[in-house]
């Protein structure tokens, strides 16, 4: 069994809005992460995915909860202690060039954090950068380049170099390919499954993608109005939703089919996060929902399989998942996402083998 590298529990943060209001933007999440592995969290916009990835980095504190890498809390780290975890967090974010300094040249963008952590000298960090560039499918001729010299698909390699450039055990992934192409993100996406299989890096990848997320997690838990609402391994999740929600989601990927769909779209917008309703957050917009989800408080999250929980109080009795066809195929956009990205897979690796003439 695989050893749980980062744990959290209870977490909460509110905004104060005035008036005595507060908004509840992550409000009691729990979660687990093993080493090497990807956890994908997903959710339309809105339901708290970055701000719980900003807590999980202490970009931001959290109201309460604890969130515990290799068994120490993090929320109580100070100083030296501090400064060590974040070596062993690092983060991804969505926008490449706003997360890179316009007027700083990336051999400094790679090189700075392994001096500041003390990891080795100069010459060594250069030779390191150079690596690394390479590693991410770059040259190290291109280290005393600036930011606004390269693609955004390239820009967004240079963030991960950077990343790995102090070689952490987890990486905190914010929506890193939205902002890039098709093809673009089947680069990048197969570039983090790489690096994964050769340093054992553990990713918190927040997405809105469902094609990325069935490509590249190994677990996926969904957030709703500032909960995680169901999270189960990625096969079982997308084969056998044992939420409303999760099926809405998977319902409302784009299709290539013009067909009749199975469900019909979700109606209705997400609760006010500043008041929301007594019961069950998604019970106005549920197809499945009853009296008892109108006034029974929020379902905690429960295990009704092996790693596969839920928040509904109707978990066990919803009907089978019928999105997917007879023959048990994946829906074709989905599929054509996911050939696309192991398509680009094949053709990186015949290059990386076939001599040069």
């Amino acid at each position: 069994m695989t050893a749980t590298l980062l744990r959290a529990e209870g977490l909460h943060r509110a905004y104060p809005l005035g008036g005595g209001r507060t908004l509840r933007a992550v409000d009691g999440i729990d979660l687990e992460l093993a080493r090497g592995e990807t956890l994908a969290i997903v959710g339309e916009s809105g339901c708290g995915k970055s701000t719980l990835g900003r807590l999980l980095l202490r970009l931001e504190e959290a109201d309460a909860g604890r969130i515990l890498l290799d068994g120490t809390d993090m929320r109580g780290l100070h100083g030296d202690a501090l400064r060590a975890m974040r070596q062993r967090v690092q983060v991804v974010f969505q926008d490449p060039y706003g997360s890179l300094n316009p007027r700083e040249r990336i051999r400094d963008v790679l090189v700075r954090p392994m001096l500041l952590h003390k990891l080795c000298d100069v010459p060594e960090a250069n030779r390191r950068a150079g690596a690394l560039m390479e590693r991410v499918g770059l040259s190290p001729a291109q280290l005393d380049r600036l930011p606004h010299e390269f693609s955004g698909g390239q820009r967004q390699r240079i963030a991960i170099a950077r990343a790995l450039s102090v070689r952490p055990d987890l990486i905190i992934c914010d929506e890193p390919v939205s902002a890039l192409d098709v093809s673009v993100q089947a680069q990048v996406v197969n570039l983090l499954q790489d690096l994964q299989r050769e340093s054992g890096v553990a990713l918190v990848f927040i997405s809105h993608d469902l094609a990325v997320v069935r490509h590249l997690a190994h677990h996926v838990a969904v957030m709703y109005a500032g909960r995680v609402v169901e999270a189960a391994p990625v096969e079982t999740l997308f084969t056998d939703p044992r939420h409303p929600y999760t099926r809405a989601l998977l319902a409302a990927a784009p299709r290539t089919d013009t067909g009749p769909r199975a469900h019909a779209p979700l109606a209705g917008e997400p609760p006010n996060p500043a008041a929301p309703p007594p019961g069950c957050r998604f019970a106005a917009r549920c197809p499945s929902a009853r009296e008892l989800c109108r006034q029974e408080p929020q379902p905690a999250l429960r295990g009704i399989a092996q790693s596969h929980a839920s928040a509904c109080h109707f978990a066990e009795s919803l009907p089978p998942f019928t999105l997917l066809t007879e023959a048990g195929a994946t829906p074709p956009a989905l599929a054509a996402r996911i050939a696309a990205y192991r398509a680009a897979r094949d053709r990186a690796r015949i290059g990386a083998t076939t001599p040069c003439a």
